[in-house]
């Protein structure tokens, strides 16, 4: 090769002119030259060289890196096999992304001040020729370009949820904006908010030749450096540095000197720097995967990343070691091109090509998410290491420990064949091993039947632990433990310290109970645990009315199929469910049956029992119905968000009650009251007082008429200014569900569900201290609501629809029979008949027009009704129609129905007709216009949400007298119930009613 002048990047370097440098390894020799030092500098030619430039790169690949530095591609190679070490601004080549989610900018400020160079005169006065015989330099140092760089390297790491490519979109304006920030004065910059918000999540690292005081770290102290930079060489050019190095070769002045016979191809120099960049992507990814918190959690897959990474690295080492060997030989021409072609060609052969660590770090990302998706599953369990797990094996207070176990997490061939090949050193041998065949066992979560075992482990740990997480005695927990016998994940059983099975398969969950309801007793069909070993059963059962999360619970003596649940009340739809027993715990609940149940009712009448079908029903409808009375609200809603709950049934019209109330009254709070108006009435009366019951003032005093309401106080034997509201909420015969608000400014009532009224305080709240009710009314239900706001009952008055026609209202009953917008029209098994009678509950919406309940005979064509009752809100309409025609309309002077309130009917067959009993007050009687036995259907349409249906027949009646006036009389009725939903009849079967009855009621 023909010796020529080269020209090179310094590199931060002290190279000066008539330095002595080696091309073959791109080392300078200090100390010694070919012309004395006196020589040197007389005879340098110096001239300044200004010029700024300014770059950005927006990438961290080895090659843009070097670009940026117009580093040669001979030097290139020397700084990649480890020849050259850098220093000054050029240590930014060695600063590398430590993350795959990482985005990099990074903005090059140079800026050169003078050029000094050997002038011709020290050609002819080599004053140390020896060096030409040493052969230790190739070039010398001719010409050296002075000046100064800076690299900003600006950093910004996307979080997991975080796209990087937006990241890296918005780093790169931003930094590309930095020399058009305006700077109006000290520290001022023209920056809108939300630049200044994606600044503060940049951070920046500085490499230069420029000496400043502190280096930035944030993009806003980068910016102030910015400013700084062009002065900061101007004021001090004697600190420039060497930036670019012309090199002159010794061959030219003798022969004898040694020379670079041949410098290293582009192209191989291109594979080198791609194949050292791909090495360190591969770093840059497991270092990710090594900060992992889910990786961290499990030490078997940790120490396969730490393996890995160290792995890379020792096979990284050797690579440079043998470049470090080859570079300077092939410049020396003791080897030709080839020998790094050979290197290459081995590296193609090794198991660290760039498709196989991509493809072992994917499968590596795909167990990190897999693990991390079967944690999150099991979140309420934690991730223990072995001497975790036997700390928690080994506590005496823990009996049972349930372990869901990863049992292939250490297994890896791969790494494996990493480690035989770093210890056969191929770059040494250079290729005397056979090529790596480059497929490796597939990874244990790809195999279909492991990966299908794991998903059912994980239903049946998740299940069993659910279940079983109030035990105290049993413990969860996830680790990895190493069982090639039950690849892919197990569960392991410890009892008392020790295992004792490695594939447990808990109790799972059941398949639905089959409900037979005969002869008053409920008989459940159960099955044992699709898995496991089943000991028992464990039933659970609640009343439809009751909180969703309270179950009566009785456990089976043995896994008998049949059991037999007593307890249940009558006309009740229940839920039944049941869980598997095993020795270590139970299994998840079965889905729940729903079902209504039969039995006996035993019904105590008091001595006013006036042996009248309403005084009967009204006995029924205690037993049927809740004693909160009928609410709007459901019982479960009640009970739970209600305080104090005092049931009032038992008091009856006219009777005063007067109590405290508990706690006294507190802004927030709400009063709840649940009655029915008589159908007699003319007022009834609810009192705030102060002081005791004997105290007179009265700080809110609600008068309800049914007309309007009076409103007013009470104090010093006077009352105070009266306000009258202009229309009343209140019907006669109607239930009702209110509330009284205590706010700030006064008392805000609200009456089935719509706001009426607000009166302001008077007198001071803290001095109300008792309640009286009084007049004409069946107050059933009293309670406060703590915290009103906040409550389920508050959302109702603002929701706009509230109890209106499209509103919820229906929203916490199972199965309802119908609401506004779709009627019910279903058959009467076996048609009607004396002693039988419909019942039926429901709600009135809030802008009711009308709603109708038909009795028709026939078939759906036929267009006959028995009994029409059409009911309104100021009456009721009673017709029947036949032939096409209305017949004698009866209007009722007065309708027990009121917008927004609840009700509860029964229409009794009667021999001479149907007698309606509304909230349990007599309404009408309607005889009979068309025989009894043609009606075999019922119709309900129109503005109600009808919530339950059901019949009610009287099939025998017995009575037995005793002759001394002593004793009782004892009845015995049988009734026959049926409950509906809104297509069909669920028949309950036979329920016995026992009345006792005093013997003077009896006439002995």
């Amino acid at each position: 090769m023909e010796p020529k002048p080269i020209e090179i990047s310094a590199l931060g370097r002290p190279l000066y002119p008539g330095m002595l440098y080696d091309c073959r390894c791109d080392s300078f020799i200090p100390g010694v030259t070919l012309w004395d030092k006196e020589s040197l500098k007389n005879d340098l030619d110096v001239h300044e060289k200004a010029m700024t430039d300014l770059k950005f790169c927006f990438s961290d690949t080895l090659r843009d890196k070097t670009s940026l530095l117009d580093v040669s591609a001979n030097l290139k190679a020397s700084f990649l096999s480890g020849l050259v070490e850098v220093e000054g601004s050029a240590k930014y080549l060695n600063d590398k992304k430590s993350s795959a989610r990482q985005s990099r900018v990074t903005m090059r400020y140079s800026q050169t001040t003078r050029f000094e160079q050997l002038t011709m005169s020290q050609l002819g006065k080599i004053v140390y020729p020896q060096v030409f015989e040493e052969k230790s330099a190739t070039h010398v140092i001719a010409a050296v370009l002075y000046g100064a760089q800076a690299f900003l390297v600006f950093d910004q790491t996307a979080t997991k949820n975080e796209a990087t490519q937006a990241i890296e979109g918005n780093l790169s304006v931003m930094v590309k904006k930095i020399p058009k920030f305006f700077i109006e004065g000290e520290g001022n910059l023209k920056m809108n908010e939300e630049e200044k918000k994606l600044a503060e999540e940049i951070s920046c690292t500085f490499h230069g030749d420029f000496e400043i005081e502190e280096n930035p770290t944030t993009y806003m102290e980068a910016l102030q450096l910015y400013k700084k930079l062009p002065s900061l060489l101007k004021n001090r050019e004697n600190d420039a540095v060497p930036v670019r190095v012309w090199l002159y070769p010794l061959a030219r002045f003798d022969t004898k000197a040694a020379r670079l016979e041949r410098e290293i191809s582009v192209i191989l120099s291109s594979k080198v720097e791609d194949l050292l960049d791909k090495l360190e992507n591969g770093e840059r990814t497991c270092s990710d995967l090594i900060k992992n918190t889910t990786a961290c959690d499990f030490q078997d897959l940790m120490e396969r990343l730490k393996l890995f990474q160290e792995y890379l690295s020792d096979y990284k080492m050797l690579f440079l070691k043998a470049m470090c060997r080859l570079l300077p030989a092939i410049r020396g021409g003791e080897q030709n091109d080839q020998a790094l072609t050979d290197v290459l060609i081995t590296h193609r052969k090794s198991p660290f090509t760039a498709n196989r660590l991509k493809k072992w770090l994917e499968n590596v990302q795909n167990e990190v998410n897999l693990l991390d998706s079967y944690t999150r599953e099991l979140s309420d369990c934690p991730v223990v290491t072995s001497s975790g797990l036997d700390q928690i094996v080994f506590n005496p207070r823990v009996d049972t420990v349930i372990c869901f176990s990863f049992t292939s997490l250490n297994q890896d061939p791969y790494l494996q064949s990493l480690a035989e090949y770093l210890m056969a050193d191929e770059f040494e041998k250079l290729s005397a091993l056979p090529k790596s065949n480059g497929q490796d066992l597939p990874s244990w979560f790809n195999n279909p039947d492991i990966y299908e075992r794991m998903k059912h482990n994980l239903s049946l740990f998740k299940g069993f632990s659910e279940a079983n997480k109030e035990n105290e005695e049993v413990r969860f927990v996830i680790t990895a433990v190493s069982d090639p016998s039950n690849p892919g994940n197990s569960i392991r059983l410890y009892r008392k310290g020790k295992m004792v099975d490695s594939k447990f398969q808990p109790v799972s969950k059941p398949p639905a109970p089959s409900v037979d309801v005969q002869n008053g007793n409920v008989v459940l069909k159960l099955q044992e645990s699709p898995t496991g070993v089943t000991l028992q059963y464990r039933v659970e059962y609640r009343a439809d009315s009751d909180d969703a999360d309270r179950w009566e619970i009785i456990d089976t003596p043995d896994a008998q199929e049949t059991f037999t649940l007593t307890g249940l009340q009558l006309a009740q739809r229940h839920w039944v469910r049941y869980r598997a027993v095993s020795e270590v715990g139970v299994s998840e609940a079965s889905k729940s049956v729903f079902f209504s149940y039969k039995g006996t009712l035993s019904v105590p009448v008091a001595k006013s029992w006036n042996q009248t079908t309403l005084s009967l029903f009204n006995e029924l409808r205690k037993k049927i119905m809740s004693s909160l009375g009928t609410s709007y609200w459901s019982l479960s809603t009640i009970k739970s968000e209600v305080r104090n709950l005092s049931d009032l049934s038992t008091k009856t019209v006219n009777k005063s009650y007067t109590e405290p109330i508990p706690g006294g009254l507190k802004l927030g709070q709400a009063l709840f009251f649940q009655g029915v108006v008589p159908s007699d009435c003319e007022r009834f009366v609810i009192e705030l007082k102060t002081g005791t019951k004997d105290d007179g003032n009265i700080a809110f005093h609600f008068s309800a008429c049914m007309s309007h309401v009076c409103c007013d106080t009470f104090r010093n034997r006077a009352w105070e200014k009266q306000y009258n509201t202009a229309w009343s909420p209140f019907a006669k015969g109607a239930a009702f569900d209110m509330f009284m608000v205590i706010k700030p400014e006064g008392y805000e009532v609200i009456v089935n569900g719509q706001v009426f009224c607000m009166f302001n305080h008077r007198m001071p709240l803290e001095s109300v201290s008792t309640l009286k009710i009084w007049g004409d009314v069946f107050m059933n239900t009293f309670g406060i609501v703590e915290h009103w706001s906040t409550s389920t009952f508050s959302k109702e008055p603002t929701s706009g629809i509230s109890r209106g026609k499209f509103s919820n209202i229906q929203s916490e009953v199972t199965s309802p029979v119908c609401n506004p917008s779709k009627n019910y029209t279903g058959p009467i098994p076996g048609g009607l008949k004396p002693g039988q009678a419909l019942f039926f509950q429901g709600v009135v919406p809030g802008d009711c027009d009308r709603f109708v309940i038909d009795l028709e005979t026939g078939t759906k064509d036929d267009g006959n009704i028995a009994f029409h009752f059409s009911a309104c809100m100021s009456h009721v309409c009673c017709d029947t129609f036949r032939n096409r025609a209305w017949e004698k309309q009866y209007n009722t002077a007065w309708s027990p129905f009121a917008k927004g309130a609840a009700f509860d009917m029964f229409m009794v067959i009667k021999p001479e007709g149907y007698e309606v009993i509304v909230n349990g007050q007599m309404f009408c009687m309607f005889n009979h216009r068309m025989p009894l036995e043609s009606v075999s259907r019922l119709t309900i349409w129109g503005d109600v949400f009808m919530n339950t249906f059901g019949i009610i027949e009287v099939t025998h009646f017995h009575m037995i007298l005793w002759h001394k006036p002593k004793h009782f009389c004892q009845s015995s009725i049988k009734i026959h119930v049926l409950l509906s939903n809104n297509t069909f009849l669920h028949q309950v079967d036979v329920v016995n009613l026992k009345v006792t009855i005093p013997a003077h009621v009896c006439g002995h």
